[in-house]
């Protein structure tokens, strides 16, 4: 699972999301949300719902575009404990 977190410069490039870190952020609080870059597949992310509703959480994914573009769009990830 390769996953990259939203940008958050036009230009810039995504910064890589560590599976440690967003479980240490799941753990800490009830209730989390992350926004994923487009770069991601749909099938790394469908990995990562498996992954924390196997470990008893709640899991809610959508597509959020931000411009009138097919291309401008990221990923909320909304983790519920």
């Amino acid at each position: 699972m390769d996953l990259k977190f939203a940008r958050t410069e036009i230009n810039a490039k995504p910064k890589k999301a560590e599976l440690a870190k967003i479980e240490a952020s799941v753990a800490k609080e009830n209730s989390v949300i992350f926004y994923f870059d487009r770069e991601n597949s749909h099938k790394d992310l469908l990995e990562l719902q498996d992954y924390f509703e196997a470990k008893g959480k709640s899991f809610y994914m959508n597509e959020v575009k931000y411009g009138l573009s097919d291309n401008e769009y990221m990923y909320q990830v909304h983790i519920v404990s």
